[in-house]
């Protein structure tokens, strides 16, 4: 079995999606042993924001490639191998300004391949990465969860969601610690949330 696990938070060290998804690979891999773990730092190792010259080997073209378009399409052939070798990802997701990190975001535009990661049929498009788990450390300083007000203003949870069903994958767990701008008392309750969000998503 091959896990990858992906952080995307800037904040390093202080950072509560790393210390969550650190958890989430440890329990895993102590009911798994057998897991072959590779590790993906999107800060240290964050792909360029999505252009032309990575777009342009998805439109067919596959003569007289730039060197820029060359090399930006092995850098999203490199990511999409990755990931689709994988059978659970782990990915920190913090929660900035309302969604995820946009070095988060330029993996998934690398990811989202068609032929690769999903594919366009006459009833519609089908996702090609299915059979996978993914497991989400969510962490966020506010609390969006408990009212439909405030799920509306999240675009973090519901986005990913969307995205990776888009590929096809369905079996998609979320380990939580929101509140954590409110004070040490929520921090300490977000964390024990998150612990049994843990125990529960690697048990399954």
């Amino acid at each position: 079995m091959k896990l990858l696990h992906v952080d995307s938070s800037i904040t390093g060290d202080n950072s509560a999606s790393r210390k969550l998804t650190q958890q989430i690979v440890a329990a895993w891999t102590a009911k798994h042993p057998d897991t072959e773990v590779e590790y993906l730092d999107l800060v240290a190792q964050a792909p360029n924001h999505f252009t032309m010259a990575a777009m342009a080997p998805r439109t067919g073209q596959t003569e007289g490639l730039s060197a820029e378009q060359t090399a930006e399409n092995a850098v999203s052939e490199q990511l999409v191998s990755q990931f689709l070798s994988a059978d659970v990802i782990v990915i920190g997701a913090p929660f900035y300004n309302f969604s995820i990190p946009s070095q988060l975001k330029a993996w998934i535009d690398r990811l989202a391949q068609p032929g690769r990661t999903f594919r366009y049929t006459a009833s519609g498009p089908e996702g090609l990465a299915k059979g996978k788990t993914v497991i989400v450390a969510s962490s966020r300083g506010g609390v969006y969860s408990t009212s439909e007000a405030m799920q509306a203003l999240e675009h973090q949870e519901s986005y990913l969601k969307v995205v990776l069903g888009f590929f096809g994958i369905t079996d998609v767990r979320f380990v939580r610690a929101e509140g954590l701008g409110m004070g040490p008392e929520a921090v300490a309750s977000a964390f024990a949330s998150a612990a049994n969000d843990v125990k529960a998503v690697t048990a399954a």
